[in-house]
């Protein structure tokens, strides 16, 4: 009888476990199969029993502008238990055309259990009706983006600046921060980002004859290296909005919905004109803008063998970094060494302004009086588009003392040094002699004889500590390993730490730090990847998710610290956390 009772159990266990197995569903739900490009897509994977380590697929062809957000309900009627768990997502189509959204993973009692995959079709941009009462077309019709260019029809080479406002009218607010969905990456174009310091101001302006208030986002200073029609990509937010309801609470006031949307400031085509033909001077090398031009010493009178330096120096507005400065030819008897560079430029919305210096230094051979001939360097002005030349003005240093080059002697121009044949070369050379005779000591057991015999002695407790400290090192295989990889980490940081006082420099060189130490883990080039891929990437190749998402607010820190007021404290403890995280990715990740 007991038997029959146990087996009886053991059946009805397995039965409830089939039907428990059989009863599981896990399926994608989305709000349509069918969407216009301008229109927003929401998939839910819903499954009726709790589960664990939920994959989503992909979701290629879409942006994800929203989620994963999760919602759990479970209840209990007339005894019975009712249990749903969802993870939804809000995507953005990229193109038109067919989609499949790929199947979704999510272990639940051991079982791993997919969803079947779902054709979403893309059309062209549908009408949107004007419901004044929707939240989504009052958002989408007080908020824009627009990127304003100060010259659309510039020269090669010339400064033009592209301005991102963002407009936002008094019917809607923006009290979150906004996520760059895309940024430009000027392909064509040398740039570069003039950072708002601090916290962005807001501004009253006008949009379409319209009262709006606006933020500058960023300027983005451009020298075109093409000519021709040249797309600048256009920057992409999405932006979650406060839209004021009908609807009143408990104490009379309005509930507002928050809205998220996608906005775009639209590609801006620039057509670049060449430099003219007309009047090229030959020796022009590509500077564009309003230069001066000077030459000077700081000494005219010297002996030969001494040194003196000449600058070549030129200042003003242009393309600075983009051309190169005129070279110096000099009489043979004058050894020129290769100039050092020194670039004074700053970049702010017009565009480069400062300096840049050639300092050569010239060390003469021979007496005598050497006129350096006038240097001329030449530009394209964009402002009257004709090329303009200077000219330095005459300079003659004086070698007063020396020897002087022998009739015989034959020299080459090659701007470096001076040639001469063998013929009386050391003839400036004297070679007649004082000798005198050194005074004989006795060193044995003398007081040097003595310290350099006992020295050494000395030393020995010294070198047996320190080979114990070696031998302690190489035994601590871990601790190396950790050196090691503070070491590699201070090494991409060191840049960084130099601009530890300057806060925009900081976290410029500490973002450009942790993209280079990637590309060289990695082999990739990071800098073109979103945040979201980077942290993909990096879970991919054995770095866990703790470490990858502190590598993802560290670059997050980086970019909000350019726009926010940030103290010494906070910098050195980012920096402090960069060698901490570099460290553990290598320990991490082993290729």
């Amino acid at each position: 009888m007991v038997l029959k009772k146990i087996l009886y159990l053991l059946i009805f266990i397995m039965s409830y476990t089939v039907i428990q197995a059989q009863d599981v569903r896990f399926e994608t739900k989305v709000s349509k199969k069918k969407l216009g490009i301008n229109q927003r897509l929401r998939v839910d994977f819903e499954m009726n029993q709790d589960g664990d380590n939920f994959t989503p697929p992909s979701f290629q062809g879409f942006r994800v502008v929203g989620g994963p957000n999760q919602a759990v309900s479970n209840s209990w009627i007339n005894g019975k238990r009712s249990f749903s768990k969802t993870y939804s997502y809000f995507l953005e189509p990229k193109a038109k055309g067919k989609f499949t959204i790929k199947q979704a993973t999510i272990e639940i009692n051991g079982q791993t259990y997919k969803t079947h995959p779902v054709t979403i079709q893309v059309t062209s941009a549908v009408a949107k009706p004007k419901d004044e009462s929707n939240a989504d077309y009052i958002a989408e019709e007080n908020v824009h983006l627009v990127a304003e260019v100060s010259k659309t029809k510039p020269y090669l080479n010339e400064a033009i600046t592209v301005t991102y406002k963002l407009y936002v009218s008094n019917n809607v607010s923006i009290t979150s921060r906004w996520r760059e969905v895309n940024i430009p990456k000027y392909s064509d174009f040398w740039s570069q980002n003039i950072d708002n310091q601090g916290t962005l101001k807001v501004y009253n302006g006008t949009y379409k004859g319209e009262d709006y208030r606006y933020v500058i986002l960023r300027r983005t200073v451009l020298y075109p290296q093409k000519i021709g029609k040249l797309t600048i990509e256009p920057l992409v937010l999405d932006v979650p909005i406060d839209v004021e309801t009908k609807k009143r609470d408990f104490f009379g006031r309005p509930i507002t919905s928050r809205v998220n949307k996608t906005i775009s400031a639209g590609n801006v085509i620039i057509n670049v004109k060449p430099l003219p033909e007309a009047n090229k001077p030959e020796d022009f090398t590509g500077a564009v803008g309003d230069f001066t031009f000077n030459i000077k010493t700081n000494k005219t009178k010297l002996d030969a063998n001494e040194s003196l330096e000449m600058k070549i120096k030129v200042s003003g507005k242009g393309n600075l970094k983009l051309f190169d400065l005129p070279k110096v030819n000099l009489p043979a008897s004058l050894e020129v060494y290769e100039p050092v560079r020194d670039n004074k430029i700053r970049v702010t919305a017009k565009g480069m302004q400062g300096s840049i210096t050639d300092a050569y230094t010239i060390v003469p051979q021979n007496k005598g009086v050497y006129p350096i001939r006038p240097i001329r360097f030449s530009y394209f002005d964009p402002k009257t588009e004709t090329y303009k030349t200077l000219k330095s003005a005459n300079l003659v240093i004086n070698v007063e003392n020396g020897p002087v080059s022998d009739p015989t002697t034959t020299t080459t121009n090659t701007g470096k040094q001076n040639i001469i044949t063998p013929q009386k070369q050391f003839a400036y050379i004297k070679l007649n002699t004082n000798l005198k005779p050194i005074e004989e000591k006795d060193f044995f057991k003398s007081r040097l004889y003595w310290i350099l015999l006992l020295v050494p002695f000395a030393f020995i407790p010294l070198f047996i500590f320190i080979g114990k400290k070696r031998k302690e090192q190489a035994l601590d295989v871990e601790g190396n390993k950790l050196r090691s990889r503070n070491k590699l980490a201070k090494k991409y940081l060191s840049e960084a730490k130099k601009n530890l006082s300057d806060k925009t420099s900081f976290y410029e060189s500490l973002e450009r730090a942790l993209h280079n130490y990637l590309k060289a883990k990695l082999n990739i080039e990071t800098s073109d990847f979103t945040k979201e891929k980077i942290q993909q990437l990096l879970q991919e190749k054995g770095a866990d998710a703790n470490t990858a998402a502190q590598f993802i607010n560290l670059l997050k820190n980086c970019e909000l610290a350019r726009y926010a007021p940030t103290t010494k404290t906070e910098i050195k403890a980012d920096y402090n956390q960069a060698v901490t995280i570099i460290a553990n990715i290598d320990k991490q990740i082993k290729l």
